[in-house]
């Protein structure tokens, strides 16, 4: 990771601690490019659902979060207006790894795309993916 990246991964990592939500999961930027973020998440038993699997509410919040770290990384502050996940199989991994990448950056409107797998594992074999679209806010 360039210096470039480093300090881009550290300021929106500030920002992802300003999150009460984030704070708690203890979620992390791993690495960040303009357009492209990597966030890790431990497994903590309380993030479970009744089968012991990664409850959907994180699955979807983590391809939310990619998505919007990964635009915000391109356009600054940025609010989720939608965003649809599709889950190919029970998540269960020591450490969570979300890739999210921009496919089109607009004035009004970007389109972002994420995946969700497990740190150290095939990136081919995956969790969930899913898509936002994100709109540009002033900072407020």
């Amino acid at each position: 990771m360039t210096a470039d990246h480093e300090t881009l991964a550290g300021r929106l990592q500030a920002i992802s601690d300003l999150a009460g939500f984030n704070r708690w999961l203890d979620l992390r930027i791993a690495a960040a490019a303009p357009g492209t973020v990597e966030l890790h998440l431990s497994w903590r038993p309380e993030f479970g659902q009744y089968s012991g699997f990664l409850h959907a509410a994180l699955v979807g919040g983590l391809i939310e979060a990619a998505c919007g770290f990964a635009a915000a990384g391109q356009a600054g502050n940025v609010l989720v207006s939608q965003f649809a996940v599709r889950c190919f199989r029970p998540a269960v991994a020591a450490t969570f790894v979300a890739r999210g990448r921009v496919e089109r950056l607009g004035r009004q409107q970007i389109f972002a795309a994420a995946t969700l797998g497990a740190l150290g594992e095939d990136p081919e074999r995956l969790f969930a993916a899913g898509e936002a679209v994100l709109v540009p806010v002033a900072p407020g």
